[in-house]
């Protein structure tokens, strides 16, 4: 039952919307705005068949790859920053320096440094991926309880088994807010970095329909990408859950007292 009920709320906004809209454009021969019917039509004409191969797929790999290399240098380069002192004060100028730069202004920089290749928007993916997750990571590792980090010192807890069993389960919900900024952010990129010299990918394709004046071709990539992000959303969520298991439980018993 309970099932029931989520699944109630999760879908009860998206049909209102598509009802108002459905009631808004009835009669409507407006070709910027589409109507819901036939959007759905060149929705599975466009996008379910060979465009899944040459274009979905790839522009996935790409954000995917990005997405990991941002979470493994912001995990680690979060725990070794949040865990000493100097190093933190030392590289802080330098970070909120390049944090401050849009990764779409480093977009003409990259094609001249690594080229028109796949590594390049992989590269713009990471460089506005990296900062969300390594930010909340040093912030989660400075916030570390100081007993439990005094008592882990007592017991001889040190090196992997203190990242381990203390910094990572301490850090770890500030780990995943970062992680899920993370994802939106890639996910803009991915469409930014496909949108510059590149032959293929859903930025390239939504581009192309766009002036091409094929309007109801591009809401549909504009759909498909607002599908793929609510995916990754619930992806997240079913990830966190697990790997957060204790904190969500600790956070039930708080609420239920």
């Amino acid at each position: 039952m309970n099932a029931l009920k989520r699944f109630g709320y999760a879908i009860a906004l998206p049909v209102l919307l598509v009802g108002l809209w459905w009631a808004a454009s009835a009669g409507s021969t407006s070709i910027f705005v589409p109507r819901p019917a036939p959007l759905a039509a060149t929705f599975v004409q466009t996008w379910l068949g060979d465009r899944i191969l040459s274009d979905v797929l790839p522009s996935m790999g790409r954000l995917l790859a990005g997405v990991l290399a941002a979470i493994l240098l912001g995990v680690s380069g979060g725990l070794l920053i949040g865990s000493v002192r100097w190093l933190r004060e030392l590289t802080e100028p330098v970070l909120e320096f390049f944090r401050a730069i849009p990764p779409p202004v480093l977009v003409p920089v990259l094609m001249l440094l690594v080229g028109i290749t796949d590594s390049m928007k992989v590269a713009v993916i990471v460089s506005g991926c990296v900062w969300p997750v390594l930010l909340n990571t040093i912030e989660g590792v400075r916030a570390i309880d100081a007993v439990l980090s005094d008592s882990a010192r007592t017991y001889g807890i040190t090196g992997r088994a203190r990242v381990r069993y203390l910094v990572l389960p301490s850090a770890g919900p500030q780990i995943m807010a970062g992680i899920r900024q993370c994802l939106s952010i890639g996910l803009i990129l991915m469409v930014i970095s496909e949108m510059f010299a590149s032959s293929s990918g859903l930025g390239f394709t939504i581009v192309q329909f766009q002036r091409s004046f094929a309007i109801p071709e591009m809401w549909s990539g504009i759909v498909i990408l607002g599908l793929i992000g609510v995916a990754m959303s619930f992806i997240f969520q079913w990830t966190e859950r697990r790997v957060l298991r204790w904190y969500h439980g600790l956070r039930e018993v708080e609420n239920a007292a």
